[in-house]
């Protein structure tokens, strides 16, 4: 599977996109991604060798997670439907661009699938089905905030790598205390959890390890940020000097 540039794309079939570089799936033979295979990420050692297998079965393309510990969040280009595939899962690939996010240790990635014959168009007023979770969530202004602190890197950087920031630079990058980020992160995890969204909680009472990746993936493949609501991190660390400044902390 040679790579490609856009305008060498075959008339049919299915490309892969990676940080600007074009790859053809062939339909006799199974596209493989990871730190081996057919689109080798990078030498991440959390990154399992054989991550994702692209196949054409039963008239229908097909993304399987075949790695062990690693979960990808898929998404259409539109963000309107969104799926969790969990290691051992599989889905077709139906939409004429989905874009995939995993993270692997501390490096979150961002692939895209591109189909020249769709077989389905996502619609905003279907409903939302098992692990599919389709339709916007509102977010109050310091909500969102918080959701593109973790999201800045991933965002300014599509369709490449990016490192997830920590808590503790997301809340400098807010002008935050710790505790209010902390309480902030809890109470969107919450609500996007209610909504269906799987990852974010590790079991009744406990918090997932990685829900701060997880939280990115969702909130970038689906739209719920994008790079245009940036400025409003300004905005909301404006807001907490000022606060500071008057003696009103947070914490």
């Amino acid at each position: 599977m040679s790579s490609q540039n856009g305008g060498e794309l075959m008339s049919h079939g299915l490309q892969v996109e990676f940080c600007g570089e074009w790859f053809a799936v062939a339909e006799e033979e199974p596209f493989l991604v990871g730190r081996e295979g057919d689109l080798v990420i990078d030498d991440n050692p959390y990154l399992h060798r054989r991550f994702l297998r692209i196949a054409h079965e039963s008239g229908l393309w097909w993304l399987e997670n075949i790695g062990s510990r690693i979960a990808a969040t898929v998404a259409d280009s539109d963000g309107n439907l969104q799926a969790w595939v969990a290691p051992g899962a599989r889905l077709p690939l139906v939409f004429a661009k989905t874009t995939v996010l995993f993270t692997a240790g501390p490096t979150t990635y961002e692939l895209s699938i591109v189909g020249q014959e769709p077989s389905y168009e996502s619609n905003v007023g279907e409903s939302e089905s098992g692990d599919t979770t389709i339709g916007p969530v509102v977010l109050t202004d310091s909500q969102r905030a918080l959701v593109l602190a973790f999201a800045e890197p991933v965002l300014r950087g599509r369709g490449s790598t990016a490192a997830i920031p920590t808590s503790a630079q997301a809340a400098a990058r807010l002008g935050w205390t710790l505790t209010r980020l902390n309480r902030k992160l809890d109470n969107v995890c919450d609500k996007l959890s209610r909504q269906g969204v799987r990852g974010l909680r590790g079991g009744p009472r406990r918090l997932a390890v990685n829900r701060r990746a997880r939280l990115v993936e969702h909130a970038v493949a689906t739209r719920m940020v994008t790079a245009d609501d940036l400025p409003l991190l300004d905005v909301q660390a404006s807001l907490a000097a000022t606060a500071a400044a008057a003696g009103h902390y947070d914490a």
